[in-house]
């Protein structure tokens, strides 16, 4: 039975979905595996905050009694949300104790993929209000690493990163107002896309962390990511940000090749100060050759990044009091929550809409990069996966040094809203995963998913799985 539930689980969302379309499996058969897999492997990864078994076995039993002309997309798989998200009837803890009373309503997003005929299996945990790269909660526990449970998954989606990456989902939502979906599928090994700003909606809430915080899953291959965001893109009215809406399915989009496009590469972080891992460089370096044995045009550059740090920071501090602002039980927040809030006091709610106009500004900066390349290529993180334990006994000025080399690379495209991911690069010396970011120009998301498809196709890595998963 193990070994069965591995080879479903490992399948990731398109292959389960086939195979309850063509009825090789239930749904039920599905959530029960997925469910055996996390109390097999749960305890020692931390990645769920909450498992809603009964929920999703009714729910599956549901989606299987269900007519096949009312069937969506992703029926009858199980899916994973990060707990900043509402799922109607629990707790959106936001990774902290400050909140008890269940919402009455899914988020959009969640919504979405519940009209696709997903099945929500659990909520999986986050540092407090998403502020670390490392997901740890003095509430919650720590999330960690499934290729080596004493590093850190990364954040702020760690929990939804290690129950993919385990293989105890197909695949996750999670969150980026910084590179939490990036940082984290790096760490993990997985694929991991933040899109344009305003590409997934963030309602019931008008944003997420304002210009910063973009919604979207952590997944195993590009086709999954492209499919599941062909169920996620779209905003509602109460969104204060809107992409230009996908010509055509993102799915579909994939069966076009690129083309030969020109691509230019750096190790330089767009963080001063901040000296990438050798190994992270060298991932690069292999990925500049896979590239152009792929046919693409692939120069070194040296960007001129410009530099994000006041509208990060005054949208960061804005982000985290409006989200703190409305929890039930404030005197319940963590001690370094507090003192990011003490440090928001300082920030004027002017200072946030400043900061939004001025990342707005470093947006058609960035622009110009792209007037001479398509894509750009760098690390995803400075640094290798640190033990855990990142935060334990940390202030605010330790936790925020300690973020530095795993937001080098990723924060600036939060500010200027393009898309950019992770794209699983092999793997380290020490065992853990590499991975190179892909950045594209706004609304092109599409040139990011192909090109990332292209390495999947040169050097497959859906099929490796962390050792933990093999015990």
């Amino acid at each position: 039975m193990d070994r069965d539930d591995a080879e479903l689980m490992f399948q990731g969302v398109e292959r389960q979905a086939e195979l309850v379309r063509t009825g090789k499996v239930t749904s039920r058969a599905l959530v029960e595996a997925s469910l055996r897999r996390i109390d097999r492997f749960d305890p020692a990864l931390g990645a769920f905050r909450v498992v809603l078994a009964e929920q999703a076995l009714a729910e599956a039993d549901a989606r299987d009694a269900q007519a096949e002309q009312g069937r969506g997309p992703l029926h009858g798989v199980p899916i994973a949300v990060k707990d900043e998200l509402d799922v109607a009837g629990q707790v959106t803890t936001f990774g902290g104790a400050a909140n008890r009373t269940p919402v009455a309503a899914d988020s959009e997003a969640v919504r979405r993929l519940r009209a696709a005929g997903a099945v929500v299996v659990g909520k999986t945990t986050m540092p407090e209000f998403g502020q670390w790269p490392f997901t740890e909660s003095d509430t919650h526990g720590t999330a960690h690493n499934p290729w080596d449970t004493t590093r850190t998954p990364g954040g702020s989606s760690g929990g939804s990163a290690a129950a993919v990456a385990a293989g105890l989902v197909g695949a996750a939502l999670g969150g980026d107002g910084g590179g939490s979906i990036r940082i984290p599928a790096a760490c993990c090994g997985l694929f991991g896309l933040k899109p344009q700003r305003g590409r997934v909606s963030t309602a019931p809430n008008a944003h997420l962390w304002y210009a910063l915080g973009t919604v979207g899953p952590l997944t195993r291959t590009v086709r999954d990511a492209a499919l599941l965001y062909d169920v996620l893109a779209g905003t509602t009215p109460t969104d204060r940000w809107s992409a230009r809406p996908a010509t055509t399915g993102w799915l579909r989009d994939l069966e076009t090749p690129p083309g030969r496009l020109r691509i230019g590469y750096s190790a330089k972080p767009a963080v001063p100060g901040v000296r990438p891992h050798p190994e992270h460089v060298g991932a690069l370096l292999e990925t500049v050759r896979a590239l152009r044995e792929l046919g693409h045009d692939v120069r070194e550059v040296n960007p001129r990044y410009p530099d994000a740090t006041l509208p990060f920071a005054a949208q960061f501090c804005g982000g985290v009091r409006a989200e703190a602002a409305a929890v039930e039980g404030p005197d319940l927040l963590e001690r370094r929550t507090r003192s990011t809030l003490a440090l928001a006091r300082l920030v004027p709610e002017s200072a946030v809409e400043r900061g939004i106009r001025a990342g707005e500004r470093l947006a058609e900066r960035a622009d110009r990069m792209f007037t001479t390349m398509d894509l750009l290529l760098t690390p995803v993180v400075a640094a290798r996966p640190r033990p855990v334990g990142a935060l334990a006994g940390a202030g605010l000025l330790t936790a925020l040094a300690r973020s530095r080399p795993m937001v080098a690379y990723t924060a600036l495209w939060n500010v200027t809203g393009h898309p950019a991911a992770s794209v699983p690069a092999g793997r380290g010396t020490d065992g853990l995963p590499l991975a190179v970011q892909l950045v594209g120009r706004r609304d092109d998301e599409v040139s990011v998913l192909r090109v990332a498809a292209q390495l999947e196709e040169a050097r497959p890595w859906a099929a490796r799985r962390p050792p933990l998963t093999d015990s």
